[in-house]
Parts: structure tokens; C-alpha cells; sequence
């Protein structure tokens, strides 16, 4: 066969095509595999005209800065004058009362506009305590606000200023769930009140807590986030809000690049759920776990750590009722991965009562649906409350009776029973013995305390002689007083 008969052979099957070249030597034609194709390198485009070169946010910074306003929370505090005076100790011997002096208080942060009628988004520990809150806008007019509702477990604040009928410009809300690890995002506020600045990053990392003592979970970015930026607007590259911007991580106080958000999918729901005036109704699933570990999965074939393990579930709750057992494993809830109680209770936190969310779940080495749908905490114990006063160690406590409804309020535990302490007065005794919010006491004098009206009823009964039994964090405490 000749060489042209060869060629002609190759090419009809296809030979050259599939990778081979066809070369020729002393004894004639030879196959030989040829060289792989390497796609050129995509080229380096140089900007070509003024218009690239100049390339800026400033359109976005401009849409959206009219809607963040500063926020100034002003109060009087009491203050002592000799911190050695707040000892019970001291005054009980000494017959001395604390020397008191007022001061101003004010703490600066930012907002974010969320409806033209004068609907304004902050956080909750911007305006706590505050007696007058003034709103400034960008364009310095400043306006006295009203809080329509403040949460302290979520960290957010819905405030209300007169606008006498004039619309003001707003943010619309981003999907939080769709805002992905390096997203470019903006963060506008006034840090330090050095006045309205922005700051550019991208979001770091999606659902991350910061403590395992909270259920929040937040957006992390890098963009700048100072002190006076909380409450400000975190926003993405086209303009919408992705966040609330509320603090930073730092040892110094000042930004080192890490920064949290609440996501706007909550902050959304709660102005949702507020803005009619209401009282913003907390969604309850009725059950607590913890994250899947390497040997936890291997134990159950789960075949890699992920979820939440179900370890308790509440009686005759949404959980209960679904047909979730202790054991299960909660993989993703409306599509959305759950790998720790955080983040579960996050998902939970975005829808209301009455609800429907659909669960992802591991149970008995199957995957499965479950739909769960979701009601307020009840309060299988009636509310009430007491702020303890005459002589004795708890004076100055405010106590109140538990159920899920205050444990959820209180970001408790919420198969918590008993009378829980739920804020205590400086300077009075009950300080001065050391007792925190979130203590339960569970005895006195050796009866046992399941409720308010108990706990009263056996501090009037006692005749200048107390034992106290308090829980705090799971663990037991006595404390004996005489006097």
C-alpha cells in the first residue's frame, strides 16, 4: 500500500482524529500519538476607553446612603460615688446608703430605612435603655423616634419617625440565602461618628456564630466595621440589603476584618412581623440537639458528619407532632443545610407560627421529609412576675415564672422549669450576692420553688435566715445568709 493510500486510509477511520499523527520514516508511514491540544490562554483585555477605566460603586453608594441614618440614644444613669458603698455588707453595719450622682448617657450607632412612611431598622443594643432617640438623616434634618418594637434575643430594633406625611428613600431587601461566599458587598454607617462612610468586602463566610451561648447566626465580611457602624445597612454589589450590620470581632475594639451581619431574611421578618404595631411572634419547633461528630455518624451510618442529632423533644410540640424522634438526624430544612442548633433555630427564626417548613431528615438509616408546621411558644405557665423587695438576698431581682415561651425570650433552655431571675437591680443586695439574670432558683429553706407566688410566699415566711438553691448554666449552687 503506498503512502497516499495510507493517508487516505487513516483519515477515512478516523485515525488522525482521534488523537494520533501520521509521520514517515525508512520503513514508511508510522502512527504516533500526537501532542495534546492546549486551549490558548484567554486574553488580557486592557481597558480601552475612559469610560472602563473609571469603573466605580458610586451609583450604588449614592442609591442607597440616603437611606441609612445615624441614631443617638441618650438616658440618665445613676451612678455611685463610691463603688465601696454598693456592698450590703458595708451598709448593713455602717446604716450608709449609696451616694448617687445622674449622668448623660449616650450611645451612637446607625439604621436603615426599610419603609418610606418612616419605618427605621437598627439594633437592639443601639437604643436599649435609651430614653430620647434622635434619627439623623444624610441630609442632616434629624427627627425624634418612637420604638415600635425592640428584641433584645435578636438583637433588632423597629423605631418610627413623624415624616408628616413626606416619603423617604429606602433600601429593598436582598435574599440572604442567595448572597454567596465572595460576594463584593458594601457596608455604610458612621463609625466613630466621624460621619456617614463606606466600606468595601465580600462576605466571608454564611451562618456563622459567634458564640455557642446564642442561636444567632450572622453573614462574617471583611468590609470595615467600626464601632457606631452597628445597626447600619451591609449591602450587595447591584444595591439591595443583605444584612444589619451588628458587631465585629476584635481584641482592640477597632476592625481587624472580621464583621457580622444579621441576614436580611430575619431582619425582613421581623419588620414583617412588627411594623402593624404588633409584638414580633417567635416561630418554635419544640425540640434541641447538637451537631453531628465523625463518631456519632459512623454510629448511626450516617455516611459524614452533618446535621443536627435531635436529643430532646418537647411534649406535644411541633416536633413531636411531625413524628421527629430523639435520634433523629435534621440534615437540611426548606433546602437550606443545618449543621448545628444555630443554624437550625436560624431557619425556624425566619418563619412565623403557622408555617410549614419542609425538613430533610436521617432516621433508621433513610433519608425522609417531614413537614412541620410551626407555633408560638406556648405558655404552659401562666406569666407572671415580681420584683423582690424588703429585706433578703433576692431584693432588687425581677423573677419570673418559666416556660417556653419566657425560656425562648430568655434564649434558655427550653424544657427550663421554675422561677428564673430575669434582671437585677445595681446596687441592691441581690447584686451584691452575686445573682445574674438566667439563674433559676430552685429551693428556699428547703422547699422547693416552681413558682413566683411560691418564691414570695417563703421569703415573707422566713425569719432572717436564708438558703438559697440556684441553677445557673446546669449547675448547682447553695448560698446561706444570715442577718
Amino acid at each position: 500500500m503506498n503512502r497516499v493510500v495510507l493517508i487516505a486510509a487513516a483519515a477515512l477511520f478516523g485515525i488522525a482524529a482521534a488523537g494520533y499523527a501520521i509521520t514517515e520514516d525508512a520503513n514508511g508511514p508510522a502512527f504516533a500519538a500526537a501532542a495534546p491540544k492546549v486551549a490558548p490562554a484567554p486574553p488580557v483585555i486592557v481597558p480601552q476607553s475612559a469610560t472602563q477605566m473609571q469603573l466605580s460603586f458610586a451609583p450604588i453608594v449614592k442609591k442607597v446612603s440616603p437611606a441609612v441614618v445615624n441614631v443617638y440614644a441618650r438616658s440618665v444613669v445613676q451612678q455611685q460615688v463610691n463603688p465601696m458603698f454598693a456592698d450590703p455588707m458595708f451598709q448593713r453595719f455602717f446604716g450608709i446608703t449609696p451616694q448617687m450622682r445622674q449622668r448623660v448617657q449616650q450611645s451612637l450607632g446607625s439604621g436603615v430605612i426599610v419603609r418610606s412612611d418612616g419605618l427605621i431598622l437598627t439594633n437592639n443594643h443601639v437604643i436599649a435603655g435609651g430614653q430620647e432617640i434622635v434619627v439623623a438623616l444624610s441630609d442632616k434634618r434629624e427627627f425624634k423616634a418612637k420604638v415600635v418594637q425592640a428584641d433584645a434575643h435578636l438583637d433588632l430594633a423597629l423605631l418610627r419617625v413623624d415624616t408628616k406625611g413626606e416619603k423617604l428613600p429606602t433600601v429593598a431587601f436582598a435574599d440572604s440565602d442567595k448572597v454567596q461566599v465572595g460576594d463584593l458587598v458594601l457596608a455604610i454607617g458612621d463609625p466613630f461618628g466621624v460621619g456617614q462612610t463606606v466600606t468595601m468586602g465580600i462576605v466571608s463566610a454564611q451562618a456563622r456564630s459567634q458564640s455557642t451561648s446564642s442561636d444567632a447566626v450572622y453573614i462574617q465580611t471583611d468590609a470595615a466595621i467600626n464601632p457606631g457602624n452597628s445597626g447600619g445597612a451591609l449591602v450587595t454589589s447591584d444595591g439591595r440589603l443583605a444584612g444589619i450590620n451588628s458587631s465585629i470581632y476584635s481584641n482592640s475594639g477597632g476592625n481587624i476584618g472580621i464583621g457580622f451581619a444579621i441576614p436580611s431574611n430575619l431582619a425582613r421578618r421581623f419588620v414583617e412581623g412588627t411594623a402593624g404595631g404588633g409584638s414580633f411572634k417567635m416561630a418554635w419547633l419544640g425540640a434541641e440537639g447538637q451537631p453531628v461528630t465523625g463518631a456519632i455518624a459512623s454510629s448511626i451510618g450516617l455516611p459524614r458528619p452533618e446535621g443536627v442529632i435531635l436529643k430532646t423533644i418537647y411534649p406535644n410540640s411541633p416536633a413531636a407532632k411531625s413524628g421527629l424522634k430523639v435520634g433523629d438526624v435534621v440534615l437540611e430544612i426548606d433546602g437550606n443545610d443545618v449543621d448545628d442548633m444555630q443554624s437550625l433555630n436560624y431557619r425556624i427564626t425566619t418563619h412565623k407560627p403557622g408555617d410549614a417548613p419542609s425538613f430533610k431528615v436521617f432516621s433508621s438509616g433513610k433519608e425522609r421529609d417531614v413537614s412541620v408546621t410551626l407555633t408560638a411558644p406556648p405558655e404552659t405557665m401562666p406569666r407572671a412576675s415580681a420584683t423582690i423587695g424588703g429585706r433578703n438576698p433576692l431584693t432588687g431581682a425581677k423573677v419570673e415564672n418559666l416556660s417556653p415561651a419566657v425560656a425562648v425570650d430568655l434564649n434558655m433552655d427550653e424544657s427550663a422549669t421554675g422561677v428564673v431571675i430575669v434582671s437585677v437591680t445595681p446596687g441592691t443586695p441581690a447584686a451584691g450576692y452575686g445573682f445574674q439574670p438566667g439563674d433559676i432558683v430552685r429551693g428556699l429553706n428547703g422547699k422547693e420553688i416552681h413558682t413566683v407566688a411560691e418564691l414570695t410566699a417563703a421569703l415573707t415566711a422566713s425569719q432572717g435566715h436564708w438558703t438559697l438553691v440556684v441553677d445557673r448554666g446546669g449547675s448547682r449552687m447553695s448560698l446561706s445568709v444570715n442577718g
